[in-house]
């Protein structure tokens, strides 16, 4: 019974010291980004102190456009934009939004005014070949799995340069669900050829 209860006593006192160990480092005052701490942890990037830098660039091939589409201006030159929700009858026709339907449309990620570009909720336009950071507006699990190679394909040398794959080169911005897949054949074993 006395050994129970010491070994009850050191948990509860090793849960003590890692709580108060929480608390000292959630309390402490933040770095700036000219201090170095020896041993200190790096900053988390992309929280409020230290925002993920806008012009990180993560290298990325151009957007599967379709051929003769893009840039968009060359069309949209001079039209006046139309921001009413409606269903394209004249151009854009073979385009079928599946994507959030009834709460997306055009406009919520394409730019109004400058339609070689898309634009973030904050309003902030962003070229074709940043539409990650469109796409993580909604799907936040996906693109931090994106950045460190967890979802997706990125090619290059784990230790080098490296080139990842936009969400649009596997996914269709507008229809963006992965259709069924028929299945491989099971590989052959050795023994079995014949």
């Amino acid at each position: 019974m006395q050994r129970e209860r010491l070994r009850y006593l050191r948990l509860a006192a090793a849960v003590i010291a890692c709580l108060a160990a929480g608390a000292a480092w959630a309390q402490a005052p933040a770095r700036t980004k000219d201090q170095s701490a020896v041993g200190a942890l790096p900053p988390a990037r992309g929280d409020k102190l230290f925002p993920e830098p806008a012009a990180r660039q993560y290298p990325v091939p151009s957007p599967p456009f379709t051929p003769g589409i893009f840039p968009c201006s060359e069309c949209h030159k001079g039209m006046k934009p139309n921001t009413k929700r409606r269903v394209l009858t004249e151009e854009h026709t073979n385009i079928v939004l599946n994507h959030a339907q009834g709460e997306r449309w055009c406009l919520d990620c394409h730019d109004t005014y400058d339609r070689d570009r898309l634009h973030l909720v904050n309003g902030q336009r962003i070229r074709f070949e940043e539409s990650y950071r469109l796409c993580g507006q909604c799907h936040g699990d996906k693109y931090r799995d994106w950045k460190v190679g967890v979802h997706g394909k990125r090619t290059g040398m784990w230790n080098g340069e490296k080139q990842y794959l936009l969400c649009v080169n596997c996914h269709n911005p507008h229809d963006p669900r992965f259709k069924p897949l028929k299945p491989m054949p099971p590989p052959v074993r050795p023994g079995d050829i014949r």
